[in-house]
């Protein structure tokens, strides 16, 4: 079964996240602090709950959560844990509904942790601050029943075979509910799929291709040799295949073609992809837009 998943945002649904800043905390008192982070964290999982029952409604098939659910929960200053919040109960039960919604709807959850978590870095802080970031969102992921938190393989730092070998001694020691989730995506600048896939192979790290980075960043890989190669690590773990798709926003041909543009364009998707079964993040501008327009100029074609 081919499905398109929605990240993070809405462009015209009446569904909204908040945030807040650790500046913003740091002019109020603990208890205050608490409260109005609390207040927050309610109204995003409650929003939540109406992203997932929106997106049940326009048929679309994923849901990328957003990174900063619970903002600053890991800042060293203004980080805080559920049990501290004084709308803690009523926000695990709102995660509850969350998991019973998306299960009972096949609807398939996801993370994508922002690019400060780097676990290939050399600096032992990085690193740490990385593997809490990641098991917050873990935390998140068993609450409502995501099987993906996506990240990137960060930067080469002159090395990339010993960034990847730092990667990988850091992934043998998480927590079974980071490294059970945790997937590595090529990436536009660094990382082909050629570099990551044998590393991802041999440990058995499932790998979410983005065909837009690919097309950017090539390697001596085709788009069906480097579909085919990932698609069997997820075949591997028992889960279906999960990739990426954008456009980009001048063209091929005009200028960089790394930033996203508002739509898909429908060729844009390879053929390859057809007839198989996976999850496919739309990155568009245009959000859901993008992705409703994207199902309807495909149709019935993806499956045929």
């Amino acid at each position: 079964m081919f499905s398109f998943g929605l990240c993070c945002l809405f462009k015209n649904e009446a569904v909204s996240f908040r945030t807040t800043t650790v500046k913003n905390l740091s002019t109020l008192p603990r208890d205050l602090q608490l409260v109005k982070l609390s207040q927050i964290c309610l109204h995003n999982t409650q929003n939540l709950e109406l992203a997932l029952k929106t997106v049940r409604r326009l048929g679309i098939g994923a849901f990328r959560i957003m990174s900063p659910l619970f903002p600053r929960m890991t800042h060293p200053q203004a980080g805080y844990s559920m049990n501290e919040l004084p709308d803690g109960e009523v926000i695990g039960r709102s995660l509850e509904t969350c998991r019973i919604f998306a299960a009972e709807h096949h609807i398939r959850l996801s993370f994508h942790p922002d690019q400060f978590v780097v676990l290939s870095s050399p600096h032992p802080a990085v690193v740490a601050n990385s593997i809490q970031e990641l098991v917050y969102q873990a935390t998140l992921a068993e609450a409502v029943g995501a099987d993906v938190i996506n990240i990137h393989a960060g930067g080469v730092y002159g090395d990339k075979q010993a960034a990847l070998q730092r990667f990988g001694e850091v992934y043998d020691g998480l927590p079974d509910a980071v490294r059970n989730r945790l997937t590595l995506e090529n990436d536009d600048v660094s990382y082909t799929p050629e570099d990551l896939l044998p590393f991802c192979e041999q440990r058995t790290i499932p790998l979410v291709y983005d065909v837009h980075h690919h097309r950017c960043n090539p390697d001596n890989l085709t788009i069906e040799e480097a579909t085919e190669r990932a698609g069997a690590i997820w075949k591997t773990v028992g889960r279906e295949q999960y990739c990426h798709i954008s456009s980009p926003r001048t063209g091929w041909g005009n200028g960089t073609p790394k930033p996203h543009a508002d739509y898909i364009d429908p060729g844009d998707v390879p053929g390859c992809w057809r007839r198989r079964d996976m999850t496919v993040d739309v990155e568009a501008k245009a959000k859901e837009l993008a992705v409703i327009r994207l199902m309807n100029d495909l149709g019935g074609n993806l499956n045929e």
